[in-house]
């Protein structure tokens, strides 16, 4: 069976010293398409859209920091509690979207209380662009060969012949689809209320659909945290579990709160 061969070099161009990997122009296209989303929400909401400006700093840093400790913490904590400097090495890759997303939540919650702005109003419309931004993000790890799919003989499975020569399922672009597709429930869900949709229901389900993806899909990955190597659930699936039963609470608690209002 021809399965796909992908080889594609990380690097976009180079011209001189300056290097452009493919990696950065995704999560540039990840912050600019979350930024666009958000401009229109602003627009819709009537909201000042200069403070836009110092919303996406806040951000951008958050998840950066976030994604950066978690990798070294939820991953590889025995590696970097010996070797504390390579925290900061952040150019030799890893980064994990559970600590991603819990940085842009405190990045937001630090945001909203200096602009004083509603927490929750922010985070249900800063979900809507996150499953966006995890689309260009999981694309990115697809073009880098990196995050691996578990071998296979599936028609569509891919080899990463910069990895070794093994068909794998391009997990991937089953993360990457499913987040894009939450992307659309979440702006459909949305656009029927608007400024009038329950605070914490688009938090909540965000939650709830990215995390149940993120588990099933972890089903078909590689195994990255070595201490997770002896126990059933991969360490994303772990990490998961919380995220996702904070959803639930959150829809719960959106319903109650709205139903009170009424």
């Amino acid at each position: 069976m021809q399965h796909l061969v992908w080889d594609l070099d990380p690097v976009f161009f180079s011209i001189g010293p300056l290097t452009v990997h493919w990696y950065g122009v995704l999560f540039a296209a990840a912050i600019l398409s979350g930024l666009q989303v958000m401009k229109w929400i602003f627009q819709t909401e009537k909201q000042d859209i200069v403070a836009l400006d110092n919303l996406l700093v806040y951000i951008v840093i958050g998840v950066i920091i976030g994604a950066r400790l978690g990798h070294c913490f939820f991953y590889d904590p025995g590696y970097y509690f010996a070797n504390p400097m390579k925290i900061l090495a952040i150019w030799e890759g890893g980064l994990a979207s559970h600590g991603g997303g819990l940085g842009a939540i405190i990045a937001a919650g630090i945001y909203s209380r200096k602009h004083q702005m509603n927490f929750m109003w922010l985070l249900d419309r800063l979900a809507i662009c996150t499953a966006l931004f995890g689309f260009f993000v999981r694309s990115a790890n697809f073009v880098n060969s990196e995050i691996l799919g578990t071998a296979s003989n599936v028609p569509w499975a891919v080899i990463f012949s910069r990895i070794d020569n093994v068909a794998r399922h391009p997990s991937q672009l089953y993360e990457a689809f499913a987040y894009l597709t939450i992307f659309f429930v979440l702006m459909i869900f949305y656009k029927r209320k608007k400024a009038q949709t329950p605070q914490g229901s688009i938090l909540g389900i965000f939650l709830i659909l990215i995390f149940t993806a993120r588990f099933l899909i972890e089903m078909l990955k590689e195994k990255q945290a070595a201490y997770a190597a002896d126990i059933t659930l991969t360490a994303g699936q772990m990490l998961s579990i919380p995220f996702f039963i904070a959803g639930v609470l959150l829809v719960i608690w959106s319903v109650k709160n709205n139903k009170q209002v009424k």
